[in-house]
Parts: C-alpha cells; sequence; structure tokens
C-alpha cells in the first residue's frame, strides 16, 4: 500500500478516534446529569445514554483508536522516523493519549455498572484535556523539527492551566 493512502487512513481514523473521545465523555455528561431528573425520565435517559455510550465506544472509538495506532506505526516504520526528536516526542503525546483513552473506558464502565462518581463538571474538565491532546499532537507533527513546537505545546499548556486556575478562582469567589 502507499505511504500516502496509509497516511491518509491514518488520519481518518485519528479524526475519528477524537471525535469518539470528544463525544463519549459528553455523553457521560448527560448521563451524569440525568441523575437528577425525576425516577421515570431518569431511569429511561441512563438507558438510552447507556445504549448510545456503548455503540459508540466499541463500533467507533476503540476500533479508530486502535486502527489510528496502526497506521502511524506503519508509517513510522516505513519512513524510518524512530530517531526523529519530534516523532519521539509525538509518540510520547500518543501514549498519554492512550492512557486518557483507557482511563476514560474506566469511566465508561462505571458508568454502564450505575456507579456514578463524578459529576458533570469534573467530566466536563475531563473533556477538555482530549482538546489538550489534539493540539499539543497536531503542533509537534505540523511544526516537527523547529523549536516552534515546543513553544506551542507548553504555552498552550500554559494557558490551559492558567484558564483553569481561573475558573476554580471565580467559582469560589462567587460562593
Amino acid at each position: 500500500m502507499g505511504l500516502l493512502y496509509i497516511k491518509a487512513l491514518h488520519i481518518i481514523f485519528v479524526v475519528s478516534w477524537f471525535a469518539g473521545l470528544f463525544y463519549i465523555v459528553r455523553l457521560f455528561i448527560y448521563h451524569t446529569e440525568a441523575e437528577d431528573k425525576p425516577t421515570t425520565e431518569k431511569d429511561i435517559l441512563q438507558a438510552q445514554f447507556k445504549i448510545m455510550e456503548k455503540r459508540l465506544w466499541y463500533i467507533i472509538t476503540w476500533p479508530a483508536a486502535i486502527l489510528a495506532s496502526i497506521f502511524g506505526f506503519w508509517m513510522v516504520y516505513e519512513l524510518n522516523l524512530w530517531s526523529s526528536m519530534w516523532m519521539n516526542v509525538k509518540l510520547g503525546l500518543t501514549m498519554l493519549l492512550w492512557v486518557y483513552h483507557i482511563y476514560t473506558h474506566f469511566l465508561f464502565k462505571r458508568l454502564q455498572s450505575d456507579m456514578i462518581s463524578w459529576s458533570s463538571k469534573r467530566y466536563r474538565l475531563w473533556n477538555e484535556l482530549a482538546t489538550l491532546w489534539l493540539v499539543s499532537i497536531v503542533f509537534v507533527v505540523v511544526l516537527k523539527n523547529t523549536m516552534d513546537w515546543v513553544y506551542g505545546t507548553v504555552g498552550f499548556f500554559a494557558v490551559g492551566i492558567v484558564l483553569m486556575l481561573g475558573i476554580r478562582l471565580y467559582r469560589r469567589l462567587n460562593k
């Protein structure tokens, strides 16, 4: 298979993986917020969210994650990028994304078992982490061997941390 086909498939499955990660946590938020509804409505909503979560997770997100990784490693192998600094950073970020994915699977299993331990606010913050991974990985890949990706990635994380601290401070002041 030509390298451009491998690259195209890698990009398609990366987009699908992130779409699944973003949407699954959004469903977790709705699932959790249904807990505050009257019993009949809550039962109907949570049963439906469980079905939606299960289909999204097993039919789209897991296969996309696996296929994105397979095509990604295939490209690294074909291009012999193992010693490239930017590729090692990208692979490290991808490993952290896999940690995020696996922990999200743990959260998924808890909700499937009717164990609601996180608030919808906490799920919203969790959802923002996937955005940080996406932006960081894109900066590294696009800017490759320039030092700009380092500054861009560090700067983005710094802005994200400042925003989270600002939101916490705002909430404390409003209590």
